[in-house]
């Protein structure tokens, strides 16, 4: 992801986007733990994950920040951006179980918004601090994490290897203001138009019945 004059830049490289699949169902499912969950998931630039979380059936609440790093070390967007922080740009998300289950959300992620085969990049964006991950913050959803990247490992749609990791969790740190709600508030940006528009539209055509047209706060 990369603000303002570095956003052209980056619709106008000729790279390949993350191609949209339909990922299998998961097997095995994380067992809800409590009224509220929360998950967090890095796939690239926050925009378009928080953007497309925000709009799922069930998501109270999606937050962009980072995730990854030591748990000591205090980010933000232009430390984080050096790509040597060992911090990923990442979605703090907070649902209701009974609507949409950790399974169905790493379905849709790995769908619409993030390409498990692309190492340290996604769409324009290189940098460890674009890789996907996926951080579980119980031993439900790491177990769950763990069968679906070997379940997509098997089965999957993808001709090359799955690179995405599970990573243990350290804390997350919002990101500024700026970066929160951006596709809603900038949807005519050049960079959303390019890379992030598309994925929110692949979510509501394939999975209809989760979308929801108003997004979460």
């Amino acid at each position: 992801m990369a603000p303002l004059i570095l956003a052209a830049v980056a619709v106008a490289t000729p790279t390949r986007a993350e191609r949209v699949v339909s990922a299998p169902a998961p097997v095995l499912d994380a067992a809800p733990t409590r009224k509220l969950e929360t998950a967090v998931f890095a796939g690239g630039c926050y925009w378009g994950v928080e953007g497309v979380f925000s709009h799922v059936k069930g998501i109270k609440l999606a937050v962009a920040g980072f995730a990854g790093g030591p748990r000591n070390q205090r980010v933000d967007y232009a430390r984080v951006s050096g790509g040597d922080t060992g911090y990923a740009e990442a979605v703090r998300v907070t649902y209701d179980p009974k609507q949409v289950s950790y399974g169905t959300l790493m379905r849709i992620f790995f769908s619409v918004v993030a390409d498990p085969t692309l190492l340290n990049r996604q769409g324009p964006d290189r940098g460890t601090q674009y890789r996907s991950a996926l951080f579980p913050l119980n031993g439900e959803q790491e177990r769950a994490a763990r069968a679906y990247l070997a379940q997509l490992g098997k089965s999957g749609p993808w001709r090359d290897p799955i690179v995405t990791k599970v990573e243990r969790f350290t804390g997350f740190q919002d990101a500024d203001r700026y970066h929160q709600d951006f596709l809603r508030k900038n949807p005519r940006h050049p960079y959303i138009l390019r890379w992030d528009a598309p994925k929110l539209a692949a979510f509501k055509s394939m999975y209809p019945s989760l979308y929801r047209a108003q997004p979460s706060a």
